[in-house]
C-alpha cells in the first residue's frame, strides 16, 4: 500500500477527484469541508494536496487565476483498489 492511503484527507481528495474529474482548488476545499462539516486549514489542505501532486497521484495546471487538479493514471488505479478493498471488506462483515 502507498503511503497516501494512510492519510484519510488525500484519500477523500482523490475520490473528489475521481468522482468530478477535475476541480479547482477552491471547489476542492469547500467540497471536503462540506463533507467533514467543518473548516480547513488553507495551509494544511494545500499541504495535501501538493503531496499528492509530488508524488505523481494528482496533476496541477493553471488555468487563469485557479489552480485546477485532476488525478492522473496512477491516481485512478489507486482509487479504484482501495474502493475495491473497502467492497470487500463491507461485504466480509455482511456474511
Amino acid at each position: 500500500m502507498s503511503k497516501w492511503l494512510q492519510s484519510g484527507r488525500r484519500r477523500d481528495l482523490c475520490f473528489l477527484l475521481a468522482a468530478e474529474g477535475e476541480l479547482r482548488g477552491q471547489q476542492l476545499k469547500s467540497r471536503l469541508e462540506s463533507h467533514y462539516d467543518e473548516r480547513l486549514e488553507p495551509k494544511s489542505f494545500y499541504g495535501s494536496l501538493s503531496a499528492l501532486v509530488e508524488t505523481g497521484f494528482v496533476e496541477k495546471r493553471t488555468e487563469g487565476l485557479h489552480d485546477v487538479y485532476a488525478l492522473t493514471e496512477a491516481g485512478e488505479r489507486r482509487v479504484r483498489e482501495h474502493g475495491e478493498w473497502v467492497r470487500a471488506c463491507l461485504e466480509a462483515t455482511a456474511e
